[in-house]
């Protein structure tokens, strides 16, 4: 896509964790690999390399004086943001000893994100990421109008109509209720729904069950990665979605996936928080 600059060069140093089994690796900007698709995706490949859901890189040029980051896909892709990756870049950051106990901010596709390093024990980071105000409808994730009927449905595989509910967190998700979140539910409708034609740049899917108190059950399907065990957008998207469609009252919502729980706190104007943990996994260099 024309909205990206030229690929980043990096280093070969890396960080790697995880927010409850979604993990990513913080590269800085460098001299030493050029983060090219088939690159990135080399890298991002469990068995022929490190192994990650994707990529940070910590760019090495401030912008008003912030830290700039950008995302990749583990097939190479660039996308906007990762709740969960912004968590890891702060645990990263704290690591490294250039961000303290208080609130810090960084940029990353475009937009301003505050993050909060809480606590740290044995590894593990206790981490909240501001992620802004979400949007929801067709326009917030390039859904073209036209993929809708009448009630806001989308022709589904087997002829039934879908009623999902668009929301941005900064990127594209669809979010569909279900009676019951299950996985054959989730590789039938997560890449056919992540890559539907009316949307301009795809999206992460989200299947969620109905509420059991202020908790929602989730299943996920990145795009550009598919099935995964967490997600903090994917969280934040399902949280909003639920709030929007009064589901829920505004306030804090636990998402429960196969990875484990975070918790959103979504208000009345749909500003979302997202907090939970990331645990390290290795520091390491590419050879």
């Amino acid at each position: 896509m024309t909205r990206w600059g030229p690929r980043p060069m990096l280093s070969k140093r890396f960080y790697k964790a995880h927010g409850l089994g979604n993990d990513y690796l913080i590269f800085e900007e460098g001299s030493e690999w050029i983060a090219t698709p088939d690159k990135v995706a080399e890298v991002c490949n469990r068995n022929h390399g490190v192994g990650a859901d994707g990529i940070v890189v910590l760019m090495g040029e401030l912008l008003e004086g912030l830290p700039q980051l950008r995302m990749f896909n583990p097939d190479g892709s660039e996308f906007e943001r990762s709740g969960n990756g912004l968590r890891i870049l702060a645990a990263y950051l704290y690591r490294e000893d250039r961000v303290g106990d208080t609130p810090f901010e960084v940029t990353v596709g475009g937009d301003l994100v505050r993050m909060t390093v809480h606590d740290v024990q044995d590894g593990i980071y206790d981490i909240s990421v501001e992620m802004g105000q979400a949007r929801v409808g067709p326009d917030s994730v390039g859904l073209n109008a036209s993929s809708l009927d009448s009630s806001g449905r989308i022709l589904g595989t087997d002829g039934s109509y879908l009623n999902v509910i668009p929301v941005s967190i900064g990127n594209p998700h669809l979010v569909v209720f279900v009676p019951e979140v299950s996985n054959t539910i989730l590789e039938s409708l997560g890449p056919f729904l992540a890559t539907h034609s009316g949307l301009s740049n795809g999206a992460n899917v989200q299947l969620a069950g109905p509420p059991l108190g202020n908790r929602l059950e989730a299943a996920i399907w990145e795009r550009g990665v598919g099935p995964t065990s967490a997600s903090g957008t994917s969280a934040c998207a399902v949280a909003v979605a639920a709030i929007w469609s009064k589901k829920l009252d505004p306030g804090a919502v636990m998402i429960d996936t196969i990875g484990g729980s975070l918790e959103v706190h979504v208000n009345a104007e749909l500003e979302v928080v997202l907090h939970g943990p990331v645990t390290e996994v290795c520091t390491g260099t590419l050879i």
